[in-house]
């Protein structure tokens, strides 16, 4: 008690000792005694006797007293008053109103305001707000016309973009407000658009509301515009479609704010305007993340993360570092990718427990030792071959990686004791068509089969050479779970960046067919996802996120057509080629006979399917296609995937 006592005291005298807090300090002072004055002047009619003077130097002192203690308990001697904001005046108010309440009751606990005027305390409350918050105001006004002299102004040599903005809420309110504070910035706002038809003729920071978006075309016609800004942060996908079919139709360049995922506690930059994103079709609301129970089982934890350098698995990375791990094991059989996300996570992160492996997954040795050696308590398990038409093509390199590497991983996980494996898997594993989804259904049932509830050891003896086992183990420590999700969008299997590399080389884009379709999220969600099924499963589950409806794929090339300034059919060809050899016209993100449970979360759903494999036969299996990989026996490997599953079709299936 006393040392908390000393270093409070140490801390009021270093407090003290600023410039800042006795200038501050002094100026209240003063604004307190006029406060007083100017109430009694008020109250009495400019005449004051020795009476009401006696009385004014009596009560100073308990004003002094009961009022500076409290402003400096609310913070009203801490903030930058440069920066004097809403939230600042709300502190004036809650202190200002605190502080005349005490004084009142202390008066009137001594002398039952024998002698002395009510309404004088009641007009000193509104004294004392209007001369502090307005003490506070003309500090930050006189710091920007300070910082606007020191600039010289608005220059005048800058070449201005004249901008129209459509929306008129808070982001763009955010946005004249920046503009205003930074003149060397090169844009001119001439006019707002909203649909909101009573914002109409109105103003923000003095820019008028012109129109409606329908307007646009006319009102882009009348003024000398020279680029088009979409201001609405959380516009939904038809909404930015849209906006986006508007802004074309004016012929001018366009651009948009970034989207609520990526602005931090509400502040958004005029210097983060950006390009129109393809990420903008999607059109759904941020996934929310359950940030207690993640928390609870990454902080501080040893994380493995395989496939750690690709597009899901980096990202991965990233996210998991917003949870404090104790270290994080990046395996990867992409030297290249390693290295950058390692390079990422150290210098751009500043996170120096990385532990970069470079190998194979299917490697038993490996990845025991690297288990044994770092001990890992959470594994996600993003390692895969994952490119339809290349697997169909090489269909051992499915089974190796896809298959017998996840079953690797799985036996080094359950013999170290790993409390959590996450398998990441796809929306393809749903009556596979191809390989490659063929093999991530296999994979999703060998995390079901090693679930607590169906696990056997005679799975675990089949690939454990080189690892001593403990027979006497009935059963195991690891939780296993799967996560199912449709397409990525950016990641290196998405059609989209090749659409943009077809659509900049001049055309033309292909799609294999008019009506296919397929789901999207990003690469964020889908990292958050996996990250948050971490927390919710049991054992066994399949998570799957609402993923709203499926996407064409032809109106998404003609969309980012659109996006990227240029005119479908006219300018940039759309040319249908055909389904490839294993792909489906339309994905589906639930395998017939999975029940489909409510999580508590909005966005996440649980697919609880029974293992109803053999345990034998499954075994078999599973030998018998790792011998058609050594070979290289392409119709082989087919033939026992379809022995695994009665569901897979080795071709396409709409």
């Amino acid at each position: 008690m006393k040392k908390n006592i000393i270093c409070s005291i140490r801390f009021l005298r270093g407090v003290i000792r600023t410039r800042h807090f006795a200038t501050i300090l002094f100026f209240d002072l003063l604004l307190l005694i006029l406060a007083h004055f100017v109430s009694y002047l008020l109250r009495f009619e400019g005449v004051l006797d020795s009476v009401r003077l006696q009385q004014i130097f009596s009560v100073l002192p308990l004003i002094f007293t009961v009022k500076l203690p409290i402003f400096y308990a609310g913070n009203l001697y801490r903030g930058m008053w440069r920066f004097t904001s809403f939230d600042e005046m709300r502190s004036i108010i809650k202190s200002v109103c605190v502080s005349s309440a005490l004084l009142v009751t202390i008066i009137l606990f001594l002398t039952r305001f024998d002698g002395l005027s009510r309404s004088v305390f009641i007009l000193d409350s509104f004294f004392t707000f209007l001369f502090i918050g307005g003490l506070r105001i003309a500090i930050r006004y006189l710091h920007d016309q300070r910082k606007h002299f020191l600039k010289g102004g608005s220059p005048k040599n800058i070449q201005r973009k004249k901008l129209l903005l459509l929306g008129a809420g808070e982001s763009t309110e955010k946005i004249i407000r920046e503009l205003k504070d930074n003149p060397q910035l090169p844009y001119q706002i001439i006019g707002l658009l909203d649909d909101d038809l009573s914002k109409r003729n109105k103003q923000i920071h003095h820019i008028r509301v012109l129109g409606t978006l329908q307007d646009l075309l006319e009102i882009s016609r009348q003024t000398e515009i020279d680029e088009l800004l979409i201001s609405v942060a959380s516009a939904s996908s038809k909404q930015m479609k849209r906006m986006i079919r508007l802004c074309k139709e004016t012929g001018l360049p366009y651009k948009a704010i970034p989207g609520l995922a990526n602005i931090i506690n509400g502040q958004v930059s005029i210097k983060a305007i950006r390009d129109i994103s393809y990420e903008d079709l999607l059109g759904r609301s941020e996934v929310k993340l359950a940030q207690n129970k993640i928390g609870r089982y990454l902080t501080d934890k040893v994380v493995m993360v395989t496939g750690g350098g690709g597009s899901i698995g980096s990202e991965l990375c990233r996210q998991i570092l917003k949870f404090n791990p104790g270290k994080i094991i990046v395996f990867d059989a992409g030297e290249e990718n390693l290295y950058s996300i390692q390079m990422e996570l150290m210098h751009e992160y500043n996170f120096q427990n990385c532990v970069p492996v470079l190998g194979q997954i299917q490697d038993l040795s490996l990845t025991d030792k690297v288990m044994q050696d770092y001990k890992p308590e959470v594994i996600f398990h993003a390692a895969a071959y994952k490119h339809v038409p290349l697997l169909e093509l090489n269909p051992w390199e499915a089974v190796e990686n896809n298959i017998i590497g996840t079953q690797c991983i799985m036996e080094a996980a359950i013999q170290h004791q790993v409390r959590r494996f996450v398998l990441v898997s796809t929306d393809k594993a749903v009556r596979p068509t191809n390989v490659m989804g063929a093999s991530k259904r296999i994979a999703e049932l060998l995390m079901q089969a090693y679930s607590l509830e169906n696990w056997d050891r005679k799975f675990h003896r089949y690939l454990a050479a080189g690892i001593e086992i403990d027979d006497n183990r009935k059963e195991h420590a690891t939780t296993f779970m799967a996560v199912r999700f449709g397409n990525v969008l950016g990641s290196s299997g998405s059609v989209i960046p090749l659409f943009k590399r077809q659509i900049e080389l001049g055309g033309p884009v292909t799609v294999t067919h008019p009506d296919i379709t397929r789901y999207f999220m990003s690469i964020p969600e889908a990292a958050q996802l996996i990250l948050q099924a971490g927390s919710m499963a049991n054992g066994g589950e399949i998570f799957i996120l609402k993923m709203g409806q499926p996407v064409r794929i032809a109106e998404l090339a003609r969309e980012l057509i659109i996006m990227l300034g240029k005119e479908p059919d006219s300018e940039i060809e759309i040319k249908y080629i055909g389904l490839r050899e294993g792909e489906k016209l339309y994905e589906e993100l639930i395998t017939e006979g999975e029940g489909i449970v409510k999580t508590n979360h909005e966005k996440i759903m649980v697919l609880r399917g029974e293992y109803k494999k053999s345990n034998i036969f499954f075994l078999q299996c599973l030998k018998l296609v790792q011998q058609k990989a050594q070979s290289h026996d392409s119709h082989g490997i087919k033939e026992v995937l379809l022995e695994l599953l009665p569901e897979y079709s080795a071709g396409n299936r709409s």
